[in-house]
């Protein structure tokens, strides 16, 4: 079974949300690389729960992105577009995460499909 590994929050002001959520919350969030990306650790190694990240709005309205570790990236692609859903991007490599794309469920809410390295098995 598919579980969700990961959120994305859209934001207007990165900058802003990522102050926000560590004032709140005492999230750890860096910024990844030269990307506009700012990775979020939300708890202690070993608890319950999934980490994040704080991105640009991707467009109007977009909300917070959930992705899925799945066993098989092909398949799951396959299997969206066969249950009626769309696959937004071509499948790209992550360094040192997996391969992942953006897709759309029949409802129109956008979800990531993480297929996991073999050594970062989930």
């Amino acid at each position: 079974m598919s579980r969700p590994v990961h959120f994305e929050i859209n934001a207007d002001d990165p900058q802003r949300a990522v102050d926000f959520y560590t004032r709140v919350f005492g999230w750890k969030i860096e910024r990844w690389g030269e990307q506009p990306y700012w990775v979020a650790t939300t708890g202690e190694p070993g608890t319950r729960g999934i980490d994040g990240a704080i991105m640009p709005r991707q467009h109007p309205g977009a909300g917070t992105i959930n992705t899925i570790g799945v066993g098989s990236l092909e398949a799951s692609i396959a299997a969206i577009r066969q249950a009626g859903g769309r696959v937004l991007t071509d499948p790209s490599d992550i360094p040192g995460i997996g391969r992942f794309v953006y897709a759309e469920d029949t409802e129109g809410n956008t979800f990531g499909v993480l297929e996991p390295l073999p050594s970062q098995s989930m």
